[in-house]
Parts: C-alpha cells; sequence; structure tokens
C-alpha cells in the first residue's frame, strides 16, 4: 500500500493491460470488476463474502447515499468505510447517472441540476462542487466528476451540448475536488454515439491531467457493437498510464471484449440483480435456474470453483429456491455470480501476464457457447 494514489502498468497483451492501482486502503488489480453496492450494501451480500469473492474494491453512489442516510449523516458516523465494515477502496459515482433518469422530477442548468427525491418528493440542488462535496463526506477513495449522461439515441446537437457541459462541470469539480493525498478524481468522457465528440471529450479530459478516466454513456441500452466501436474511438485518446474505467458494463462477454480493447475497470448490478431473479453466469455459458429441467439436477453450478454457492448447492435446490421466491435463493446466486465475475477476472489477468489473452478469451466464449447441459 502506498500514501499517494499510484497506476502502474505492468503489462500489455494486445490491447489487453495488466496493472495495478495502490492506494491507501489497499491495491487494486486490474483488469477490475466492483462490485455495485448502491446505497452501501452489496445487495443480498455480506461484504465479508464480496471480498472473500476476490473483490478489491466496491461502488457506492451518490445520489442515493446523500438522500439517505444523507452524506452528513455518514460523515458524522465516521464515514462510509467504517459505517459498512468495508476497509478497502470505495469508488463512489458521482450520481449524474441516476439524476438524468429523473426525466419529469429534474431541472438542469450550467450550475447544475435541480430535481426532486424519488423516496420523499424533496427538493435538492446537484452541483459539480455539492457532488464533489458529497463524495468527500462518504470518503470514498476514487471520486467521478459529475457529468451529464445523455441516453441513446439522441440528435448530434444534444449529444454535443451535454458533453460540451460534462467538460465545464469537469473542470469545476477538479477545483473543487483540489489535492486530496492519497485519493483520486476521474474525469467522464462522454459523446454518445457520435465519434467526433468522443474524440473531443477525450482530448479535452486528457488535457485537464486528471488521476484516471471513464467512459461514460455506454451502458444506456444501445447495441454492444455501438458501444465497442465507440471504446476503439476513444481509448487511443486516453493517457495509457492512467487507469481507464468503463462505467456500468457488462456481461462477461461485453468485460472480455472491452479488456481486449484497453479497459482497466468494471462496474454493473448484473451480477446481483441476476441473481436475484434467477439467472447464473457460469463458465458453461447463462443458466435459468428457473427452468423445470434445473428441478431434479443434483449438480452443482460449478463443482470446479472455490464459492460455496457455486459448488456446494445443487440446481435442484436452486430452483426450489428461487420458484419458491425464498430469499436465500437470490442470495445463493448473487454469490455464485459476484464468485464468476471474480475468478472471470483473475483468469483475465493471469492470461495476459502470461501473453495469452487472445487464446483464453476464445476458449473462454467456446465454453459459453458449449453450453452446461453436460457435466462441466
Amino acid at each position: 500500500m502506498t500514501e499517494s494514489f499510484q497506476f502502474q502498468l505492468k503489462k500489455t497483451d494486445g490491447g489487453a493491460r495488466l496493472g495495478e492501482v495502490s492506494m491507501p486502503r489497499g491495491t487494486i488489480r486490474t483488469p477490475a470488476f466492483m462490485p455495485v453496492g448502491t446505497v452501501g450494501t452489496v445487495k443480498a451480500m455480506y461484504l465479508d463474502q464480496v471480498r472473500e469473492t476476490g473483490a478489491d474494491i466496491i461502488l457506492g453512489n451518490t445520489y442515493h447515499l446523500m438522500l439517505r442516510p444523507t452524506a452528513e449523516r455518514v460523515a458524522r458516523l465516521g464515514g462510509l468505510h467504517q459505517l459498512i465494515r468495508w476497509p478497502h477502496p470505495i469508488l463512489t459515482d458521482s450520481g449524474g447517472f441516476q439524476v438524468m433518469s429523473l426525466s419529469g422530477l429534474r431541472k438542469l442548468d450550467e450550475q447544475g441540476v435541480t430535481f426532486k427525491s424519488h423516496v420523499d418528493g424533496s427538493l435538492h440542488h446537484m452541483s459539480p462542487e455539492r457532488s464533489i462535496e458529497i463524495q468527500g463526506l462518504l470518503d470514498s477513495d476514487i471520486q467521478m466528476q459529475l457529468d451529464e449522461c445523455v441516453a441513446l439515441p439522441a440528435t448530434p446537437k444534444e449529444i454535443e451540448r451535454a458533453m460540451e457541459m460534462s467538460l465545464r462541470w469537469a473542470e469545476r469539480c477538479k477545483v473543487a475536488f483540489g489535492n486530496q493525498p492519497g485519493k483520486a478524481m476521474f474525469g467522464i468522457v462522454q459523446g454518445g454515439d457520435v465519434p467526433e465528440l468522443r474524440v473531443r471529450s477525450a482530448q479535452a479530459l486528457s488535457g485537464m491531467d486528471l488521476k484516471g478516466y471513464a467512459v461514460g454513456g455506454l451502458a444506456v441500452g444501445e447495441p454492444q457493437e455501438v458501444m465497442l466501436r465507440m471504446l476503439d474511438i476513444t481509448l487511443p485518446e486516453l493517457p495509457t498510464q492512467k487507469p481507464r474505467y468503463l462505467m456500468g458494463v457488462g456481461t462477461p462477454d461485453d468485460i472480455l471484449k472491452s479488456v481486449a480493447r484497453g479497459i482497466d475497470m468494471f462496474d454493473c448490478v448484473m451480477p446481483t440483480r441476476s441473481g436475484r431473479h434467477g439467472l447464473a453466469f457460469t463458465r458453461r455459458g447463462k443458466v435459468n435456474i428457473r427452468n423445470a429441467r434445473h428441478a431434479e439436477d443434483m449438480r452443482p453450478l460449478d463443482e470446479q470453483s472455490n464459492c460455496p454457492a457455486s459448488r456446494d448447492y445443487s440446481r435442484a435446490y436452486l430452483h426450489h429456491l428461487v420458484r419458491a421466491n425464498e430469499a436465500l435463493g437470490g442470495m445463493l446466486l448473487s454469490w455464485h455470480n459476484l464468485a464468476y465475475y471474480q475468478e472471470l477476472m483473475q483468469g483475465i489477468r493471469k492470461a495476459i501476464a502470461e501473453g495469452r489473452f487472445a487464446d483464453f478469451m476464445a476458449e473462454t466464449q467456446e465454453n459459453w457457447a458449449r453450453g452446461d447441459l453436460e457435466p462441466v
């Protein structure tokens, strides 16, 4: 561990990058997957379990935490790490994505966004400075600039307006963040699906010399090929020696293909949300445990896994729990999915270190395509 924020790029294999982020609260091995703890909890999981799956960092959400229990209360209680019993790094997003989703409940201008709480209808104002202030009260280790995230499809004019606003807000966030030893603020590349706007955004943010860079606005329902094309256009414009974070993405296949293009960090609610709805991600592809074919299948989801949820419980029992709407079903499947995601990241890092990422990617995709009907 270190007293400063440092990113070390250890090795490349094609576009894939093996690295390490060092911070006072711990080291983040990259490529990294960050489980989403929106309101200070990774849903249906103990944080000790999350750590045991291999997670080095989790994500918290500024919008939700500012509404309840409030950032000021979290600060009085010793900060988010102490409150939730997670002494390792935490990244907080700016709240911009959630606020922009409140279409009928917000008003946007140059100063920021005024919005009504979805919890109780109370009125709030989020400026770039207030977003950074809230993240500071939460005491997160990596803080994100406030940006305007436009849902696709949108007109090029609307995308350009939001991108330029986000750049101005990035400058204000940088000033508000100041110099915080051991912590980092990341900028967010916007520009929708317009290549020249993505390039302009990435170049302008690079000129701000921030600690890291995120690619935003690509988990808003666009096809995978659009996301990958935007990454191909954007990533060459970002500094090589700074971490790159793809926000809100995604499926295991999204992660593999994005790593191949040079992404270092990911977050997504998919492992836990899918688990709560009976969907498991495995080395042999997706498994809908609700399907009747699992009703008398005594195989585990993955007998080779180190995760007890994957290895020690039969599909028949998981099927029963999910069909009976028992909470334990969602808990076990969330645990399994998070463990699978971390096993995937571990395999990716090992493959890059050994210079065989392309082979690893091909083998992994072949196993997904083969399916899970036969024993693993």
